[in-house]
């Protein structure tokens, strides 16, 4: 996303990347992050309402950040390699309505992106306005994993007067 907000257009979906989640990273994260028993053992987890190991919420989240941030480098990267202007990027302001729909579990590979859904002018900084996002993870079988409206500053090409 090195783009200005004068180029940013409504409805544009980025796709980031995929990531395949395996049993043993599921477990690495949950024992360091969300040990609830259905992301640590395969039997509990076949005894819960998931009814087999599956990951935490909060790793499909820090995939899709992974995946955000590592697409930015590459498309920044890209753009200096053709000489193009690359913008300085902008803070989040934050994001809502995080939400899981439906589990992810072991050998599911999801694909994370973000499609614009508006812009707007910053009132405080002329050089800056906010883009609205709605950030998702969707598993092989098209289902929605993650879900979340997120918002980030993105840089004017020329600054509101």
């Amino acid at each position: 996303m090195t783009i200005y907000l004068e180029d940013l257009v409504i409805g544009e979906k980025l796709v980031f990347g995929r990531h395949t989640f395996t049993r043993d990273e599921i477990i690495a994260f949950a024992k360091a992050y969300d040990p609830q028993p259905f992301h640590l053992d395969e039997a509990a987890a076949e005894r819960s309402l998931f009814g087999a190991l599956c990951a935490s919420g909060w790793q499909t989240a820090a995939l899709w950040m992974r995946s955000m941030v590592d697409y930015r480098q590459r498309q920044a990267e890209a753009d200096r390699r053709a000489g193009k202007d690359v913008p300085e990027s902008g803070p989040s302001p934050g994001l809502t309505k995080l939400r899981w729909p439906k589990p992810v579990y072991v050998g599911d590979t999801i694909t994370f992106g973000s499609t614009f859904t508006a812009v707007e002018d910053d009132p405080k900084r002329a050089g800056w306005g906010i883009a609205t996002t709605a950030d998702e993870g969707v598993n092989q079988h098209g289902e929605i994993v993650y879900a979340a409206i997120g918002r980030v500053y993105v840089k004017r090409r020329v600054p509101r007067s």
